[in-house]
């Protein structure tokens, strides 16, 4: 890893002993950004958590570490963070071996299997909405969250919506997540990274126990999926490549969706007139089943999920390592190097959208298209290699959210719309209060 004295030439603010900017950056890390990047330009350094990191800013820079056409930047570095309670994830895998499994992991989300997934989730999602309070307040963000996480028992991993095990894993994967993002990285009794290496232990333990009934009987849900995939040679997984992989994308599902969710209801909340053209685009799809015709129709509704995305991507910021020494905007960069890229700030440059910090969906409409003026101006779900293997399971996730909700159920929000934590993972303050009220 460079020293300070190393990356000496880049640009950038002074900083604390030890703390660095962790502080500054964690209370306002969109607004310190934007600073930074108007007083030193679309290259410059910050330490975070006493780690020295290159931030390369905007568009062009996303494009050439995400396309990373010399194999110059890794994610597994990147994401060093998450080796101890994920480790053997696709995240954390890079070049060769991440194609490699990347390959076998499209197996779970071919067209055929989303559909299973959708089949299932849709009557999940009528039961879990329907013991949602009617007619008084509750946190929408709290809510969204236990939903997603109880849908992923089901549709994830072939579990009842409320059993003992189910309930048990949900609370392993509450664990493993708060560990993930812990400041303490080390498992210390009754810390969140020890409780979080405990779930990853039961998770695996339980999991493991499974696999061989479903590889012997198959099922309609990821995981059952998972044990059965192959590359086009035949090449599968073991069973330790199984759990490492399903952890990870368990997590990775549960909280994006969570965050986008929540964006999404505090923007209707908040713009009435767009609930209502949503409510309407779900009043005439009629009593029908919401299949994949039905889905296809919910143009408006993927409007305003792009802009929510846009406003509030759930991953912000992306991590890599630098295996290569570059040359970046009359920079030498050495190998060694931690590198951040910032998906959030750039989605919210005048460079690119119009009022950039205001709520307009139509500016994905056709003849504005807004997002086409640069390849990763709209970038949520990453791109390149580790573009977001389960883009369109989450789309299809937040259309069947909104049309089950909207069929029946108005919301409010309670007070004005919320100001988003950014980091480490994006969420509402205040929790999101809001009314459902049937229609």
């Amino acid at each position: 890893m460079p020293t300070k004295a190393a990356l000496a030439h880049i640009p950038g603010p002074p900083a604390l002993p030890l703390i660095g900017h962790t502080l500054k950056i964690a209370r306002d890390s969109y607004g310190t950004q934007q600073d930074y990047i108007a007083r030193y330009g679309s290259v410059y350094k910050t330490n975070m958590l006493g780690v020295w990191r290159v931030n390369l800013c905007g568009a062009d820079a996303m494009e050439m570490v995400l396309m990373d056409k010399s194999r110059i930047f890794s994610s597994q570095g990147g994401w060093d963070a998450l080796q101890r309670i994920y480790p053997g994830g696709l995240l954390l895998q890079d070049f060769d071996h991440h194609r490699a499994n990347r390959r076998i992991m499209q197996a779970a989300f071919r067209a055929a299997a989303i559909r299973d997934y959708r089949v299932r989730m849709t009557g999940a999602m009528k039961t879990l909405l329907d013991t949602w309070p009617d007619g008084e307040a509750f946190c929408f963000y709290t809510a969204i969250k236990s939903l997603t996480l109880r849908l992923g028992g089901a549709v994830f991993m072939g579990l009842p919506l409320d059993g003992d095990l189910a309930n048990k894993v949900n609370r392993a994967i509450q664990d493993e997540i708060r560990a993930a993002i812990a400041v303490i990285r080390r498992p210390v009794p009754f810390t969140p990274m020890w409780r979080g290496v405990r779930g990853r232990r039961f998770l695996r333990e339980t999991f493991r126990t499974l696999i061989p009934e479903r590889r012997a009987q198959g099922g309609d849900d990821f995981f059952s999926q998972m044990c059965l995939a192959t590359d086009e040679n035949g090449q599968g997984w073991s069973e330790d490549e199984i759990l490492d992989q399903f952890n990870l994308l368990i997590m990775a599902a549960h909280d994006t969706t969570a965050t986008a969710l929540s964006v999404m209801i505090a923007a209707l909340g908040a713009h009435p007139a767009w609930q209502d053209r949503l409510a309407q685009e779900v009043a005439n799809l009629g009593d029908g089943p919401l299949d994949d015709d039905a889905l296809g129709k919910m143009v408006q509704t993927n409007l305003v999920f792009r802009e929510a995305l846009r406003l509030v991507p759930p991953v912000p910021f992306i991590p890599r390592l630098a295996v290569k020494d570059f040359h970046w905007k009359g920079f030498d960069i050495p190998a060694g190097t931690s590198i951040t890229l910032n998906p959030g700030v750039t989605m919210l440059s005048a460079e690119h959208f119009s009022n950039p910090t205001e709520f307009d969906p139509e500016r994905f409409a056709p003849g504005r298209n807004e997002d086409q003026s640069h390849k990763f101006a709209w970038s949520p779900f990453g791109g390149g290699a580790h573009k977001c293997i389960g883009m369109h399971f989450s789309t299809m996730q937040v259309k069947l959210f909104v049309a089950t909700l909207l069929r029946d159920h108005r919301v409010q929000l309670v007070g004005k719309a919320p100001e988003w934590q950014r980091m480490p993972i994006p969420k509402p303050k205040g929790g999101l209060p809001v009314i459902l009220t049937k229609t």
